[in-house]
């Protein structure tokens, strides 16, 4: 059985982002660093590593087949190259001493033949090309081919070597002293030298042969060679056409979904949303219709659900009243009193949550507001009425409403206010993973919050003992609200303790 516990056993269905998270947190750790946050990115970079893993598969799969096929050739041309030299050295061992120097010369003079020969009295000392898997190959073939046929000579040296300075006498005298008749049709020296084969072995005692050649295919060390110029640049093109043609397919497959995405973020926050264009793919075009239809539904909802909810608090207020009419015909004194706070306590609730609405549901366009005059309105008003307040200006502006986002940051500076013998305010820029961050810290210097009860603090009509007992006043709404409006804006309002006492807010806003 697997080595998984039933309690984390895959459930059906579950996402497979989140098991991959749960079962390889390091694999998911390292794809979240390498693939770029957007879904255009990471598309392109997935199809970008697939042509390049195909390219890259398919280059070894040929350079291997062509290797195979240059050996191949080699291995046969070198062969054909041998026979011919091994007539070649019948027929000189065949003509008496004398006569070879006569025969080699007059070959000269007519053009040469398939080889360069010469007549030695000693080994020629080669210097040859660098260590070549077919260059050995050729070597080795050319050498059988030659002890095949020519079994009663005693030794054979072969060795490629480039033409530059080659010698071709025991006497030291090399190809470029010679006459260009002489090498032309034999060898290629420029201006494109190829690696010339050198044959050499002793006829007779004293007396060496010595026979330089071409391959049939001058060049084919770079027969094998798969990143030469042409197929390098041929390579490239393709590459950077699919490539191309793979981003653009992407960029134009995802173009609608960025626009899907910023809708459903404008939508979110309150803003006025254009009609998605219901063009483009099958499926993007039924998810069009499909938001579409759901932000209608939402807006009726939510419409409704505003009417109904003013509606009923609007409606309380007028039994209210009339309760607190026929409370004052009771002739108990102390249950007057309990009818009167009870109802009191009521009026407070229905007045709290008209207040709720209003203040929740501003509806106005964003602008760029100027923190620092904001803020400052604030300050001058609560040093008025004898607070001290402690503010450095920033400079900092948001795109945001500015009636909902006074309204937020005034609940959080009243409540530090009522709380705490000090205000502290600052506001920052900071950096965060989807973009440029705004923000705004209020510290009190108050009694602050138990932690257990920190997250309860939103929940409308809470009070904690000591706020009730230095603020009567308040309805417990002013966080809810003010964390209704931050969220509306993209943003978090975050609550913490301060090391030395009192409570921080701190309101986290997009720059933009």
């Amino acid at each position: 059985m697997s080595g998984i516990p039933p309690s984390a056993a895959p459930v059906p269905g579950a996402p497979r982002k989140l098991l991959r998270r749960q079962y390889f947190p390091g694999m998911a750790r390292v794809l979240d660093w390498l693939l770029p946050n957007s879904l255009l990115g990471r598309l392109s970079v997935v199809m970008i590593f697939g042509v390049l893993v195909t390219q890259l598969a398919g280059g070894l799969i040929w350079a291997a087949q062509l290797r195979t096929k240059s050996e191949a050739e080699t291995r046969i041309a070198a062969q054909h190259l041998a026979h011919s030299a091994s007539g070649a050295i019948r027929y000189f061992m065949s003509l008496p001493s004398n006569y070879r120097p006569i025969m080699i010369q007059q070959l000269r003079e007519m053009g040469g033949t398939r080889f360069f020969v010469n007549a030695n009295t000693a080994l020629v000392p080669i210097q040859p090309i660098a260590r070549n898997s077919l260059a050995d190959i050729a070597v080795e073939s050319a050498e059988e081919a030659l002890k095949s046929d020519l079994p009663f000579l005693p030794e054979f040296r072969l060795a490629f070597a480039w033409p530059d300075n080659l010698p071709v006498s025991d006497d030291g005298l090399k190809i470029g002293d010679l006459p260009d008749s002489w090498v032309q049709h034999i060898l290629l020296i420029k201006p494109n030298p190829a690696p010339v084969l050198v044959i050499q072995t002793q006829i007779e005692s004293g007396k060496w042969l010595y026979l330089a050649a071409l391959m049939p295919n001058p060049y084919f060390l770079d027969s094998s060679n798969p990143l030469s110029l042409d197929r390098v640049v041929l390579q490239g093109l393709s590459l950077a056409a699919i490539l191309l043609l793979s981003i653009l397919v992407v960029r134009w497959t995802t173009r609608p979904l960025a626009a899907l995405s910023d809708a459903a973020e404008a939508f979110g926050k309150g803003e006025t949303v254009p009609e998605l264009p219901e063009t483009g793919s099958r499926e993007f075009v039924k998810t069009a219709r499909a938001f579409s239809g759901m932000r209608e539904r939402i807006k009726r909802y939510l419409e409704d659900r505003e009417r109904l909810f003013v509606s009923i608090s609007h409606d309380l207020r007028t039994p209210i009243t009339r309760l607190k009419l026929r409370t004052e015909l009771l002739d108990d004194d102390d249950l007057r009193t309990e009818f009167h706070d009870d109802l009191d306590e009521l009026d407070m609730m229905v007045k709290g949550a008209l207040q709720s609405v209003k203040d929740s549901d501003i509806h106005e366009n964003r602008t760029e507001v100027r923190l620092d005059a904001l803020v400052a309105r604030m300050i001058r008003d609560a040093s008025m009425a004898g607070h001290e307040v402690a503010f450095e200006p920033s400079g900092v502006s948001v795109m945001a409403k500015p009636l909902a986002l006074k309204r937020a940051i005034g609940n959080l500076f009243d409540n530090a206010l009522f709380y705490g013998q000090k205000v502290e305010i600052a506001i920052r820029q900071s950096q965060a993973v989807n973009g440029d961050m705004v923000e705004i810290e209020i510290r009190d210097h108050g009694p602050g919050v138990p932690e257990e009860a920190m997250e309860s603090l939103f929940q409308p009509y809470l009070r904690l003992e000591h706020g009730r007992n230095l603020n009567s006043g308040g309805m417990g709404l002013g966080l809810g609200i003010s964390r209704n409006i931050v969220q509306a804006h993209g943003g978090e309002l975050l609550l913490r303790n301060h090391p030395q006492g009192g409570l921080i807010a701190t309101i986290i806003l997009p720059a933009r």
